[in-house]
């Protein structure tokens, strides 16, 4: 029994310190607007297709309508350190304080082949960011060798201030990479990477708006991904949640929250989150 309320008071904590993950759409202003209170995170992805402006611009536009914002800063579409100055600059002005920084799917466009390389210019240019994320692995990077994953969290620790995990369906992998992240001296904050209610047809929908060049890309990047939300009886983010809740409950694994990764669809998420919420607080 007591396990039990341990797990639920865990769930609870991290739904109510979820954030949303969306992509720059058309659309996807005006769902966040009709959906999403105002005091809920919004991370903006950058598409290569779509460029960083689409970005910016979507972060700003929900920055003046109160959310918090994240906007994404993908390492390899920023041609260098002048352009870097450019979107600090840009950001900071729109009183825009975090940001993530992946390296990105794109061919580096300059002088920046990874995050690393980024987040080295940002610590040069003042930290203008008070928070800044960077990703992590639990699972296997399929270009990069998992000792190496951990290995790059270690380099950046100086430059970042928090991890988002990257997609995964076992909790037993969740439990593994949070002791040995913790184990290897990696002692920032880390949010669960979550996905959210996903219907395929919409789902496959989104993907055609993300620009033509890239469907193809993001169908082939998550096809595992899909089929493993959009089976019957399959994954459930409550199902998994439970789970991870007792390595996710000690104050030394530092989970401070989820990163929800809504493929847009955006007022499905936030039904599914209230919608648990209100059943675990009874």
């Amino acid at each position: 029994m007591r396990n039990a309320a341990s797990a639920s008071a865990t769930m609870v904590r991290l739904l109510q310190h979820a954030r949303y993950e969306v992509l720059p759409t058309a659309t996807t202003e005006d769902k966040v607007l009709a959906h999403v209170p105002s005091d809920v995170t919004i991370t903006v992805t950058a598409s290569p297709g779509k460029g960083l402006d689409a970005t910016f611009d979507l972060a700003e536009r929900l920055a003046k309508s109160g959310y918090p914002v994240v906007p994404h800063i993908a390492a390899r579409m920023v041609t260098g350190r002048a352009e870097l100055v450019e979107i600090c600059e840009r950001l900071v002005s729109q009183g825009i304080t975090r940001i993530f920084v992946p390296g990105g799917d794109a061919d580096p466009a300059g002088d920046y082949p990874d995050a690393l390389s980024l987040l080295e210019d940002l610590v040069s240019l003042g930290q203008p960011f008070e928070q800044v994320g960077i990703t992590g692995y639990p699972e296997s990077h399929p270009t990069i060798d998992d000792d190496l994953t951990v290995q790059s969290m270690w380099d950046k620790r100086r430059y970042a201030t928090h991890i988002v995990s990257n997609l995964t369906f076992d909790p037993a992998v969740i439990r593994d990479w949070v002791r040995r992240l913790r184990a290897r001296g990696v002692t920032m904050p880390l949010l669960l990477g979550l996905p959210g209610p996903v219907d395929r047809t919409k789902l496959l929908s989104m993907a055609t708006k993300i620009g033509v060049g890239e469907s193809t890309k993001f169908l082939s990047k998550h096809k595992g991904t899909f089929a493993r939300l959009a089976a019957p009886g399959g994954f459930t983010g409550e199902r998994f949640l439970e789970r991870c809740a007792p390595s996710l409950a000690p104050p030394e694994a530092l989970v401070e929250g989820l990163h929800v990764f809504t493929f847009n669809q955006v007022a499905e998420t936030e039904a599914w989150r209230t919608d648990l919420l209100q059943r675990l607080q009874g």
